[in-house]
C-alpha cells in the first residue's frame, strides 16, 4: 500500500499571544509543533505499514523552509520520506489555495491507495483542508475518523465519531480519512531514526514543480481573508446573590431591569 500522510507545522497554542494594537499573531518567540491531529493521523499510517508488508508512508506538507524540522520529526517516527511544498506564491493561502496546493503535490507524487490527514489544525480550527483535498482529487472522504477496524479487498472500514456515538463506515480506495486523537497514541521518535531522519533528503516543490500557476495558489486564489485577529476583553467580575429563591429571584429581575435587559 501506499500511504500519504498530510501534516502540518503549527504554532504551540500554549505559547501564542495576540498584539492587542495590530491585532495580529506574535509568532516571535513561538515554538513549532507538529500539528497534534496530524500526529494522530501518522501513526495511523505507520500501524497499517506495520501490519502490511512491503507499505509506504509519505509525508506531504505546505508551509515555509522552517517546516522541515516538522517533517524530520515525521521521518523519526518511520515516515519513508517527505516533500516540502515552498514558495512565496503559496503565501497567504485559504483552506481553499491550501488544498489547491496540496492536490497538486500528490498529484505528482503518483498513484496512491490512502491519504490521512488530521480533523483540523490547532491554528485554524477550520477542519476544511481535508474534505477539500479529496473533492479536488474525485476520492472519497471519512472524516472524524476514530478507528480504523479493517483494510481488505481495496475497501476500509472505519468508525467515524459524531456526538452522541459513532457509525461504521465501508469506502473504497482511493480515499481520504481524516483522524480524531481518540484514534490512538503516537508513538515516540528512537535514537535510530532520530539519526537516520537527519541522513534523508526532504524534496522542496515549487509552483512550477507541481504544475501551478501563481495566479492559482496562495494569497491571490485565496476567496477568504482574515481581517482581524484579536482576544477577547475579559469579563467584569461575577455578583453572588444570598438569601431565599424568593429573594433572589426578586434581586435578579431588579437589577436585569436596572440594566434594561427586562
Amino acid at each position: 500500500m501506499k500511504i500519504i500522510v498530510c501534516a502540518k507545522q503549527v504554532p504551540d497554542t500554549n505559547e501564542v499571544k495576540i498584539d492587542p494594537v495590530k491585532g495580529t499573531l506574535i509568532r516571535e518567540g513561538v515554538p513549532s509543533i507538529l500539528n497534534p491531529d496530524d500526529a494522530n493521523a501518522l501513526e495511523a499510517a505507520l500501524t497499517i505499514k506495520d501490519s502490511n508488508p512491503g507499505s509506504t508512508v509519505s509525508v506531504i506538507s505546505m508551509g515555509p523552509a522552517q517546516a522541515m524540522y516538522m517533517l524530520r520529526e515525521c521521518l523519526a517516527m518511520g515516515a519513508d520520506d517527505a516533500y516540502l511544498l515552498s514558495s512565496r506564491a503559496f503565501g497567504g493561502a485559504d483552506t481553499c489555495a491550501t488544498s489547491t496546493t496540496l492536490a497538486a503535490g500528490v498529484r505528482k507524487l503518483g498513484k496512491f491507495d490512502l491519504i490521512i490527514g488530521g480533523r483540523q489544525a490547532i491554528d485554524g480550527d477550520t477542519a476544511q483542508v481535508g474534505p477539500q483535498l479529496a473533492q479536488r482529487l474525485g476520492i472519497p472522504v471519512v472524516t472524524y475518523v476514530q478507528k480504523i477496524r479493517e483494510i481488505k479487498d481495496g475497501t476500509v472500514v472505519v468508525e467515524r465519531q459524531l456526538e452522541d456515538g459513532f457509525e461504521v463506515i465501508e469506502v473504497k480506495m482511493p480515499c481520504m480519512l481524516t483522524a480524531v486523537k481518540e484514534l490512538n497514541t503516537p508513538r515516540y521518535m528512537t535514537i535510530g531514526r532520530i539519526e537516520d531522519a537527519f541522513k534523508k533528503t526532504i524534496t522542496v516543490w515549487n509552483e512550477d514543480d507541481v504544475g501551478l500557476k501563481p495566479e492559482s495558489c496562495g494569497l491571490k486564489a485565496s476567496p477568504t481573508q482574515v481581517m482581524r485577529s484579536f482576544t477577547p476583553p475579559p469579563k467584569g467580575k461575577g455578583e453572588m446573590l444570598t438569601g431565599t429563591i424568593p429573594e433572589m429571584a426578586t434581586a435578579l429581575v431588579k437589577k436585569l431591569t436596572e440594566k434594561h435587559v427586562l
